[in-house]
């Protein structure tokens, strides 16, 4: 059966899944983008083998979790964070694996990231695969967000979860690092890995897994998801790629983009979760971010039901209830992190939003 770039352009033009087959998919579902606080399932679709790898027959799980068990018969079924994020917490508990996550996107391929996974296939440079998924992921995913940062040598990929309920973040930003690195070394060649693995996470009582995967030094109690490597491999090339397919995807995705609707609230927290922590966050920096000016931002922001204050401070905590409850970094660290000049800021406003102090907070899920 030899390769038909015909057919993979039409493929790609009327929204199949482009999977380059000679035959496609009978009754593909148009694609369509999502609202806030929805995500593609995408690689979250390899929980029902990796819950079978267990022994555990998924589906009773999945209906606990309040989904239609053939939602995971496609990758581009659309879920609801909350439902997803229930579903995550209810693996873990089932089969007592602190690390389900990882387990999940280690599993899944270049292919699970659906069209942002194609166009990364056919980008000319690693670089501009990665700003593809950077640049993308909110088209299929209205609950994670990826930052690139290019430090000295070195490039710094992160990820975070920035909804409102994040539980279950960790388990779902573990298996976005775990297949982005898949599909790096897709890219790159399976020999490839990672300089160090960051993970906002305490350390496990058992990390093998963790090495085996990345084939790198992991270091947990960390503030941010994120994969670093040399900053040089941006510019490798990528083998095999095609500007025509290329074209094509980039026409689907900025089509889809086209469609989103305004959420610019939403736009905001995303723009917020990669920004808050060391970075120039003020509302004069996000309104010279996005070329306007300062009282439109406010006005488009009051038109939405919020302020810039506020979004903040709930981007603020979000990220703070996750260190609390998931690392053991100290308090100190944690207000630098967000900006505050002393831990006694920190502690003031986190009382204001939880009523507690952060050392309370920490104790009571700690226990929980």
């Amino acid at each position: 059966m030899r390769y038909n770039s015909r057919r993979a352009v039409q493929n790609i033009r009327s929204g199949l899944d482009a999977s380059f087959l000679i035959q496609p998919p009978p009754q593909a579902k148009p694609r369509r983008a999502i609202p806030p606080g929805y995500i593609h399932l995408g690689v979250s679709k390899e929980i029902a083998p990796t819950l079978r790898d267990f022994g555990i027959e998924p589906n009773s799980l999945i209906r606990e979790a309040g989904l239609d068990p053939s939602l995971f018969d496609d990758g581009k079924s659309v879920v609801a964070f909350t439902a997803l994020a229930r579903l995550y917490a209810l693996c873990v508990a089932q089969t007592r694996c602190p690390h389900f996550g990882l387990l999940v996107g280690r599993r899944a391929t270049i292919l699970s990231l659906d069209l942002i996974g194609r166009l990364m296939q056919h980008s000319e440079t690693i670089g501009a695969a990665v700003d593809a998924l950077v640049s993308n992921l909110g088209v299929q995913d209205r609950v994670v967000v990826a930052s690139l940062d290019v430090t000295d040598d070195m490039a710094l990929l992160t990820y975070a979860a920035y909804q409102r309920d994040n539980s279950s973040a960790q388990q779902i930003t573990e298996a976005a690092l775990a297949v982005t690195v898949n599909a790096l070394r897709t890219l790159s060649g399976f020999d490839w890995r990672p300089t160090e693995v960051l993970l906002p996470r305490a350390a496990p009582a058992e990390a093998g897994p963790y090495r085996h995967h990345f084939k790198a030094p992991v270091r947990f109690n960390q503030e941010s998801a994120t994969v670093v490597f040399p900053a040089g491999d941006l510019k490798r090339k990528v083998a095999g790629a095609d500007p025509l397919l290329r074209a094509m995807v980039e026409e689907q995705l900025q089509r889809l983009r086209g469609h989103a609707g305004s959420d610019f609230p939403d736009d905001i927290r995303r723009l917020l979760r990669t920004r808050i922590m060391g970075r120039r966050s003020s509302a004069s920096d996000m309104a010279e971010l996005l070329a306007i000016d300062r009282r439109t931002l406010s006005r488009r922001l009051r038109d939405g039901g919020s302020g810039y204050r506020t979004l903040t401070n709930e981007i603020r905590f979000e990220i703070a209830r996750q260190l609390l409850e998931d690392t053991d970094v100290r308090l100190g660290e944690i207000a630098a992190a967000l900006g505050y000049s002393e831990a006694s800021a920190f502690t003031r406003a986190f009382r204001r939003w939880s009523g507690r102090t952060p050392t309370a907070w920490r104790t009571a899920t700690g226990e929980a």
